[in-house]
């Protein structure tokens, strides 16, 4: 039996270039998720052409970066953590972030997100994850959506560095989450793998990704962050770019053939 993994795309929303990537490879069969930052800058202009395609649709709640020059200043991913697990975060500042955002997932699509996961997995951070908990109870109903859970999945194979920022992601609040969902009646994927340092080019991202291949368990998530373009942007643009090639490639239904993955649709767990 085929091993059915959620292939989930982030930052749908941020730029052109991630958007364009997305589309390509949701059309070409290669991911079956895209998580949505709902405040970007090409969120309101695409969002229509990402709902025609046959993929599950999430709100990727962001708290740590400010998407564009006349966007809100944000708080560094470090001092959220830290003011979420000191008990200083302000409550009603993630709030109203979240309403917003909430908000504009909804006007754009029209219904309800399949699926809630966090920039930067600030989701799962305490204080946060109570208060989207909450939004989920108070819009969805029974209804709700399904959470991204974080917990590593298995590391065979893993470089040291990579697998440390995995668990490190893990340790931020998965069991936390896991738990209140579990007590909420929330769906969420099993475990969590792609997590690694944003570099080393195609060659680098393709070994990984044949890593996380092996590894991969029946209901885990594999997130990505493709981009059509970036060659001549930044450094994490051309990574984008690399991821976009190696899972725009032929060789990747190979890699999945031989680790007996498919890709799946959250429905189907």
């Amino acid at each position: 039996m085929s091993k059915r993994v959620i292939v989930c795309g982030d930052d749908f929303g941020m730029n052109a270039d991630i958007d364009e990537g997305m589309i390509a490879l949701a059309d070409m069969g290669r991911i079956s998720a895209v998580s949505c930052l709902s405040l970007g800058p090409t969120f309101a202009d695409n969002a229509a052409r990402l709902g025609a395609r046959n993929i599950d649709i999430g709100l990727h709640v962001n708290l740590s970066e400010a998407l564009d020059a006349r966007a809100e200043p944000m708080p560094s991913l470090s001092k959220l953590i830290v003011s979420a697990y000191t008990g200083r975060l302000d409550l009603n500042w993630v709030r109203t972030q979240l309403n917003s955002q909430f908000d504009a997932f909804e006007a754009a699509f029209g219904r309800a997100p399949d699926y809630i996961d966090g920039h930067q997995h600030v989701h799962q951070l305490p204080g946060v994850r109570d208060l989207v908990l909450a939004q989920l109870k108070q819009r969805f109903g029974d209804h709700r959506p399904w959470l991204r859970q974080t917990a590593p999945g298995m590391l065979s194979g893993i470089p040291m560095k990579e697998s440390i920022k995995a668990r490190i992601i893990g340790a931020l609040g998965s069991g936390a989450l896991a738990r209140q969902a579990s007590r909420d009646g929330l769906r969420t994927n099993r475990r969590l793998l792609g997590v690694y340092g944003f570099d080393g080019g195609k060659r680098r991202y393709a070994d990984l990704l044949q890593n996380w291949l092996f590894n991969a368990r029946d209901g885990d998530l594999l997130m990505c962050h493709p981009a059509m373009n970036g060659q001549e942007g930044n450094a994490m643009s051309r990574q984008r770019r690399a991821e976009f090639d190696v899972l725009a490639s032929p060789k990747l239904g190979d890699w999945m053939s031989a680790n007996g993955v498919r890709v799946s649709r959250l429905a189907a767990h």
